[in-house]
């Protein structure tokens, strides 16, 4: 059953990665892809799991959702978040409120829903979504005037714990378990401790890295995995909003300089790419297709609304007091109000809650993502291109943490034998390539910073950088030689191998080849390639 079930796994990871490509090639979002493998293995679909558990389901989304809200801040670049901070905090927060007001009123009053079930539909989809947001912003390479990007990425990052905290209070006052005191005990804990507990655990993290040294490739990585699970779980075991939190750690982390910190933003890249699957194919298994057409029509309804009227609305009365946001920016600031995995992690909660409802909020809530990221996803990049505001001189990886505002450099070293044509110059006679600068000089132990009249001598090791070369069509690969292998004792410039040998590794030695290196039974090669 085990082997069968990691086929499985494996076969849907495999179609996961070929979807992710194709939906590339047509402009289809990739998440809708995933929803829609998930139906093929949903319970009415071709190849049925029969997976009907909401509670699993609820716990495996809810861990989820922490790296997405961990990754939305760790991803954000502070300095150029810093000049639309305030806008982007006011649509996060009363943007949230505004959205899920607006269209609980509408659902109450047109659809002639409950006044709870209402509010509560309004605040399960009143945040917009990080992943959809990066994913359109990053693969389209969409630069947009005014900070626009640097905007929509932070209140997309930003907003998901607000829209969590509204939807656990329309739940609790569903199951009639809260009270005025509770509710305002609630909304004061959550804001509270979320912030105080957020910060908390940053500083503490941050301290840890800059004054401790982490030992073992990966285990820098794994540290800042486990700093992202507690600073949710120790948040909410005292009744504060762990993704509230969580953002907050992962802003504070991403701005802090520490080693291997690039490599760790596409780390975590690829963990909460992985969770935006995971959410959006259980939401694809979950979904009862034969029930949508019973939801269809209060989502239409929901999601036509939210695009023409609460969106516009909210965007219009937080930002127009600013004074510097057009008419054509504030259009297409509300178009991108995509909705998303949070959306589905709050139906799940909602299901999970044993509270009966009068309407399928689950499928209306399906339909209103597949809705939104179907249709707005897909013509985000033209609604810019015709509200003229794109910025071809804009480069939109400036909003992100992984982008180096400078080329990246790499380090080299040689050593200077005696003889050698460096022995007994000065560093501004050797005539280097403009790319190229002597950095360190070591010498008996001591570092000396290189200058213009810095002589070398023999015995010295030199500190070379340059620009770093990054090309995914060139690698290098190691090949032995075996015994009774045709390089065995000749030259290397006896033969035209497939590629340039850089290194030779002979036993504990590595030599640096020429033309004249005789090469050996037992050494490894270290070829450059090109595709």
């Amino acid at each position: 059953m085990t082997t069968l079930f990691l086929i499985l796994v494996g076969i849907v990871i495999m179609l996961c990665i070929w979807l992710n490509n194709i939906s590339s090639r047509i402009g289809i979002p990739t998440l809708l892809a995933f929803i829609v493998l998930g139906i093929f293995f949903g319970n009415n679909g071709l190849v049925p799991l029969h997976f009907q558990d909401y509670d699993f389901a609820k716990e495996i989304c809810t861990v989820a959702l922490i790296f997405i809200m961990f990754y939305g801040g760790f991803g954000t670049r502070w300095d150029s978040a810093k000049p639309i901070v305030r806008e982007a905090t006011l649509l996060a927060s009363l943007g949230v409120v505004f959205t899920a007001g607006l269209t609980g009123l509408f659902c109450h009053f047109v659809l002639k829903w409950g006044l709870v079930e209402s509010f509560l539909l309004g605040s399960m989809v009143s945040s917009t979504d990080a992943a959809s947001v990066f994913s359109i912003l990053r693969s389209k390479k969409l630069g947009l005037k005014n900070n626009t990007a640097q905007l929509l990425e932070m209140e997309s990052g930003s907003n998901d714990p607000c829209s969590y905290m509204l939807t656990a209070l329309m739940l609790s006052v569903a199951s009639g378990t809260a009270s005025g005191i509770d509710i305002a005990w609630m909304l004061f804990a959550q804001i509270a401790f979320g912030f105080a507990g957020g910060i908390g655990i940053a500083k503490l993290a941050s301290f840890i890295l800059e004054r401790f040294r982490i030992k073992g490739d990966g285990f820098d990585s794994l540290f800042i995995l486990a700093t992202a699970i507690l600073s949710y779980a120790l948040t909410d075991i005292i009744g504060g909003n762990g993704y509230l939190s969580a953002y907050i750690v992962g802003i504070v982390l991403g701005n802090t300089d520490f080693p291997g910190k690039k490599t760790l933003v596409n780390f975590f890249d690829g963990i909460t790419g992985l969770m935006q699957v995971l959410i959006f194919f259980l939401l694809g298994l979950l979904a009862r297709p034969a029930l949508l057409h019973k939801a269809i029509l209060p989502a239409l309804a929901v999601f036509g609304f939210m695009l023409l009227v609460a969106r516009p609305l909210t965007i219009g009365s937080i930002l127009t007091p600013f004074r510097k946001y057009s008419f054509k920016q504030q259009t297409l600031i509300s178009f991108v109000g995509l909705r998303g995995a949070a959306s589905i992690v709050f139906a799940i909660m909602a299901i999970g809650n044993d509270t009966l409802f009068q309407n399928d909020l689950f499928n209306i809530v399906f339909c209103i993502v597949l809705i939104s990221i179907s249709l707005q996803g897909s013509l985000i990049p033209w609604m810019a291109r015709r509200l003229d505001m794109t910025d071809a001189d804009a480069n939109v990886m400036r909003t992100f943490n992984d982008y180096s505002e400078g080329t990246e450099m790499q380090f080299g070293s040689i050593a200077i034998a005696p003889g050698s044509k460096w022995d007994g110059k000065h560093v501004k006679e050797l005539g280097l390539p403009r790319n190229m600068l002597i950095a360190l000089v070591i010498r008996d132990g001591n570092r000396i910073t290189a200058r213009g009249n810095t002589l070398l001598q023999a015995g010295d090791k030199v500190i070379l950088v340059t620009k770093a070369f990054d090309d995914t069509e060139t690698f290098l690969v190691e090949r032995r030689i075996k015994n009774g292998s045709r390089f065995d004792g000749h030259k290397i410039s006896d033969f035209n191998t497939d590629g340039l040998i850089l290194l030779i590794k002979r036993g504990e030695k590595e030599i640096i080849p020429h033309g004249g290196t005789i090469l050996h039974e037992g050494d490894i090669l270290v070829i450059l390639k090109t595709l």
